[in-house]
């Protein structure tokens, strides 16, 4: 059986968690910044098996506008250059060699928009998790049994208190991507 400080640090580490995601996520959404987290969600076809491409090759951003990648077997390139030109992130990869170079377009204003959109559902999705550890953790709480009502209330209220920081940390984490992304 779990005491009431364990399931609140619980419900807590849950929410950082969701935190942590958002944020990971949010690093694949291109902006006008090249970041070598724009690939992370690529996927390649290597070794008879899906693999993240930062397992088949290192990714760099040597420049505002260009990402570069290089895999560590040559004879992978075509397959990481097709892997990222279908990637659906309106990337045009060019193979020089060992290396491909990945230039980042200029975002237009409607692109820009939908890239928006897509950051404030990754946020609704990230603040929906919050709120599912918020549940979590008082369903548990509830179920205690022997716990004086004055100890139970608090403990709400102090989830209550974590899951407001929480989310208050993904909507500045949405706005700072918004910022990012609208700036021209």
């Amino acid at each position: 059986m779990s005491s009431i400080p364990e399931l609140v640090k619980h419900g807590r580490e849950q929410m950082a968690k969701a935190v942590e995601s958002t944020h990971r996520e949010l690093g694949t959404i291109r902006s006008g910044k090249a970041s070598p987290a724009l690939l992370d969600l690529v996927r390649v076809e290597a070794y008879g098996a899906q693999v993240p491409l930062n397992q088949v090759a290192m990714v760099a951003a040597p420049e505002p506008r260009m990402l570069t990648v290089q895999p560590f077997d040559k004879s992978l390139a075509p397959v990481i250059e097709k892997a990222i030109r279908d990637a659906n992130l309106g990337l045009n990869p060019a193979s020089q060699g060992n290396l491909i170079r990945v230039p980042l377009p200029a975002l237009s204003e409607e692109r820009r928009k939908d890239l928006v959109k897509v950051v404030h559902k990754m946020g609704e999705d990230g603040r929906i998790a919050v709120r599912h550890a918020r549940t979590d953790a008082l369903s548990k709480i509830k179920k205690l049994e022997h716990v004086p009502e004055d100890d139970r209330t608090r403990a709400e209220k102090d989830v209550q208190k974590h899951t407001d920081e929480h989310v208050h940390k993904i909507d500045d984490l949405i706005k700072a991507k918004e910022a990012e992304i609208m700036e021209v």
